[in-house]
């Protein structure tokens, strides 16, 4: 076969079409989607109005590298972004192709303005998979394995949340620590960390060290990078995650849901910082392409219908959490806590003795595939179920859905 090994295959299927929360493979067979491309497609597969303006710009201006010559639906896009980020003065940024590209420049930015070099980041973390974003992950395998050295200096911190069973008191003794015997804060130029983390299971962090986090970035000249790669556009009940830790970010990093499936990432600023920066310091080919800008303004005008979004989430989360009590109600022992918040929830599975219930959810993929629902995995053990369907699915779709879930652990607790 030509493609690489080194991918790693969720699902052995080869899907052909999908519309809204549902997708077929090339035999036919359907599947409800609680993946959701990880999380790319929180307005469904092939939404009507994100077609459309695909389409339409498709027919007009397929590709042009905005620092060649611009084309207008870059700054169209950019306009409406930075009025969808909910913060106290609009904020200014630049496109990228992926979520690890908006570290990357993340990174450069940071360097560039603070004239220091490191970077404080937590256990459990994913900001990608190039080489700097690497480092900044807070787990090894199976990213860093047979890597060597890194782009550093690098320093990680526990991630303090409800979910983890990290205090708030923790974690700010962690970060005395470090500055007490790793490093000097004057050399830290950013910390990066995730409001909700994805790939550890979707742990909240706890609001009072957030904000904590911010009043010391902001007394020792240090940028704090919230990454919402994950948590953005509307998967946490609100457009981003911060709002839930009453914090603003310095930059913030955004990708996956913006443009409707298409690749397109973000970094936004804090306007001194994104202005006072070399010419030709940031850029790229293909960042910012016409038809992923278009995309992405489809996007957020769906998603500025705050009615509608509140709508769609609550019908999400109240199902999630009704079934959720059900099953532990019905004693299905493996199921453990919810974790995350409204629709960016994931459902932990547990042995019998507590410990994570690694194969349980091995089992309950294969077996709820079989039965026509994929689901991803996530979790430092692989035990919990992260659930990324479309906010916008129907709910006779999810409740088939957490029906078969339902199904697949009852097999899976005897």
């Amino acid at each position: 076969m030509s493609i690489t090994s080194a991918l790693s295959i969720v699902h052995p299927i080869t899907l052909s079409h999908g519309l809204n929360a549902k997708v077929w493979d090339e035999s036919g067979k359907s599947y409800i989607d609680f993946v959701g491309g990880i999380g790319v497609l929180n307005l469904g597969h092939c939404n009507p109005k994100i077609v459309a303006a695909i389409t339409e710009q498709a027919q007009k201006l397929t590709h042009y590298a905005y620092n060649a010559v611009p084309h207008g639906t870059y700054p169209k896009a950019m306009s409406a972004l930075a009025k969808f980020v909910p913060t106290a003065k609009p904020m200014v940024g630049m496109f990228t192709n992926c979520g690890a590209e908006a570290t990357e420049n993340a990174l450069k930015i940071a360097r560039l303005q603070t004239k220091r070099t490191g970077v404080i980041a937590f256990d459990g973390g994913f900001h990608g998979r190039t080489l700097a974003a690497l480092n900044l992950n807070g787990k090894v395998a199976p990213y860093k394995q047979g890597i060597g050295p890194l782009p550093g200096p690098v320093y990680h911190l526990p991630f303090p949340s409800k979910d983890t069973g990290v205090t708030c008191a923790e974690a700010k003794a962690a970060l005395a620590r470090l500055f007490s015997v790793e490093v000097d804060v004057q050399n830290i130029a950013c910390i990066f960390l995730e409001p909700i983390q994805g790939e550890a299971g979707f742990q909240l962090m706890d609001k009072e060290f957030a904000q904590y986090l911010r009043e010391f970035c902001d007394q020792n000249g240090i940028l704090l990078v919230l990454d919402e790669i994950q948590s953005g556009f509307g998967r946490t009940g609100k457009r981003f995650g911060f709002e839930h830790l009453g914090i603003e970010p310095d930059l913030l990093l955004l990708a996956k849901s913006i443009a409707g499936g298409l690749p397109l990432g973000a970094v936004m600023g804090k306007e001194h910082l994104m202005n006072n920066l070399p010419k030709g310091s940031l850029g790229g080919t293909y960042s910012g392409n016409p038809i992923a800008c278009a995309a992405a303004l489809a996007t957020m005008e769906i998603m500025s219908d705050d009615q509608q979004m509140a709508q769609w989430n609550q019908q999400y989360t109240q199902m999630i959490e009704k079934y959720h009590a059900k099953w532990q109600t019905e004693g299905l022992t493996c199921v453990g806590p919810l974790t995350g918040v409204d629709a960016m929830r994931g459902i932990t599975l547990l042995n019998k003795d507590g410990s994570a219930g690694t194969e349980i959810l091995a089992k309950v993929l294969a077996s709820a595939r079989e039965r026509g629902l994929l689901l991803m995995p996530s979790g430092k053990s692989r035990n919990i179920i992260r659930l990324l369907a479309p906010i916008t699915i129907e709910p006779e779709v999810l409740e088939e859905g957490l029906n078969i879930l339902g199904e697949c652990l009852a097999e899976a607790n005897q």
